[in-house]
């Protein structure tokens, strides 16, 4: 099993949420944020995305959510008015431990990956693509009245981990419903997950229409 350090520099990012085994591009402007990068760049290229919370400490700084996903920056590019622009693919989730203060101007802190192996294995779920029809069926629904698009023959092409957690990230969820698939323990409770939050929105729809 990989040893994944333990200290972990941390992009909190209103809005954003990635999942493992899924690649998103970054743009990175702000001084403290292009530190981090060059920081990671010289180790092993390892970022922790993390949800901030609505709420702040003493100092009004944003709490953080306890489940946040590492990711390896894969691509890397500066750009001519000094932004980097950057892959990040996710590799494993975390739980925060606690908080740690340095001299740097972002935020770092000590996590934990016990509770997330089964992140870094190809999981031998008992699920397949009949499995979710339905799901995909609401969720394209779903996409196409959020003006969403999403190319679902190439989602087809994926493996069914990589689908359902391209599918969480890229949905037009909340943000609290996306924490909530990114602390699903597993593949199966993640796809479990998504089809619950889009009972939801099936009955808003539902009840939408008949109150018109």
């Amino acid at each position: 099993m990989k040893n994944f350090p333990k200290i972990v520099p941390v992009f909190p990012l209103s809005n954003f949420i990635i999942f493992p085994n899924t690649t998103v591009p970054l743009n990175i402007f702000e001084p403290r944020y292009l530190d981090m990068v060059n920081d990671s760049m010289k180790s092993e290229k390892l970022i922790g995305m993390i949800q901030p919370r609505n709420s702040f400490d003493k100092n009004g700084i944003p709490k953080l959510h306890d489940v946040g996903c590492l990711g390896k920056i894969t691509s890397f590019k500066e750009t001519e008015d000094n932004r980097y622009l950057i892959e990040l693919k996710g590799k494993i989730r975390f739980q925060i431990v606690n908080e740690i203060n340095t001299d740097k101007k972002y935020r770092s802190v000590e996590v934990d990956y016990n509770n997330y192996f089964n992140d870094l294995t190809d999981e031998k779920e008992k699920l397949n693509f009949s499995d979710l029809e339905l799901i995909f069926k609401d969720l394209k629904s779903l996409f196409e009245k959020k003006g969403f698009i999403i190319n679902w023959k190439a989602l087809e092409k994926q493996s069914l981990n990589e689908t359902i957690n391209a599918l969480a990230m890229a949905s037009p969820f909340t943000l609290e419903e996306k924490q909530i698939l990114l602390e699903a323990k597993n593949l199966g409770v993640r796809k479990n997950k998504i089809a619950e939050i889009l009972k939801t929105y099936i009955f808003d729809d539902y009840e939408n229409t008949t109150l018109q």
